[in-house]
């Protein structure tokens, strides 16, 4: 018998405030036509003032912990993946730890921006084949509204705000591919693109900073290395494109998703798709829309999923689960 990081439990959480495309004609150059033709999105969500990323991923902690039917004192360790953390510290995940009345165990933050919860997901998973923990809530949350430059109508126009969490419980499998949880990951990262997305200030240069992009770049990378990454993913498996029943991608454009599914030789009717809603709410992203699609009933025990993502470093991976 061999052991397999299940999903047991999954929640997600957004802010009250719905920001339409039409609100942001009032002080820009732009249009709802002109932002929903270059990607796919018609609303996001924005934190209250006073409303911190750890009090999003909290929230969705305890939706997730509803769902798997545990409480805090089942969990063993928190990873929270988020480039938007409430402080420069102590890490947002120890803020959910105290806030969920969770006094053992160990909780900290990975930073991989959009990339963030496949990394995290990747990290947890690592943590319990290898004995280190029984269960591990995973949590993707971001307050990108934050560190938005309002007058920039290329990026501003594209982010939200949310979180999303599962929990990952060990199980014992047989080994094969046809087991639930998480079958295999695959990670990548390449610090010369840099420039092509990052946030112009930090805890060095003493000051919060805004975010920077090279969209056209970044979209012509993200098609091509999403696609190899879910691929190469899949082959560590043993498996291939043609057994995946669902896409579950990182929500930041839809035509990076349309380019990255027909890439991938599969249609848009196998992906999940939540980006008209929300958003691009970075390492949130896909645990927003793994919970979103369990509860449209997209999703089922049983079923193939392949999540990717790419953000600043650039960093991009995928992880191949059974859900």
């Amino acid at each position: 018998m061999a052991g397999r990081s299940v999903v047991v439990g999954v929640g997600h959480y957004l802010p009250e405030r719905i920001v339409p495309n039409s609100e942001f004609e009032k002080t820009l150059d732009t249009s709802d036509e002109w932002i929903k033709a270059r990607s796919g999105i018609e609303r996001r969500h924005f934190a209250a003032d006073g409303e911190t990323t750890s009090d999003l991923a909290t929230n969705a902690a305890l939706a997730a912990l509803a769902d798997a039917g545990l409480k805090a004192e089942d969990i063993d360790a928190i990873i929270l993946a988020t480039s938007t953390a409430d402080l420069t510290f102590p890490s947002a995940a120890t803020m959910v730890q105290a806030r969920l009345g969770m006094t053992h165990g160990f909780a900290f933050d990975v930073q991989a921006v959009c990339a963030g919860f496949v990394f995290a997901l990747s990290n947890a998973n690592a943590l319990i084949v290898s004995g280190q923990a029984k269960r591990v809530l995973v949590i993707g949350a971001e307050t990108f509204s934050r560190i938005m430059d309002w007058t920039d109508r290329s990026t501003c126009v594209l982010f939200g705000d949310g979180a999303g969490a599962l929990i990952l419980e060990l199980q014992d499998s047989e080994g094969t591919a046809q087991d639930r949880g998480i079958l295999s990951t695959d990670l990548n990262s390449d610090g010369r693109y840099k420039d092509l997305l990052y946030v112009d200030g930090g805890v060095s240069t003493q000051s919060t900073g805004h975010l920077r992009m090279q969209g056209n770049q970044v979209f012509r990378h993200a098609v091509e290395k999403l696609a190899k990454t879910a691929e190469t993913a899949l082959g560590r498996a043993g498996l291939t494109n043609a057994d995946v029943d669902w896409i579950v991608p990182h929500q930041a454009n839809i035509r990076i998703i349309q380019g990255t599914a027909k890439k991938m030789g599969l249609p848009m009717e196998n992906v999940v798709v939540t980006v008209q809603d929300h958003g691009n709410t970075s390492a949130a992203s896909i645990p927003l829309a793994l919970s979103v699609g369990k509860q449209r009933g997209q999703i089922k025990t049983g079923d193939l999923i392949v999540t990717e993502a790419i953000g600043g470093g650039l960093a991009w991976g995928a992880v191949v689960l059974r859900w």
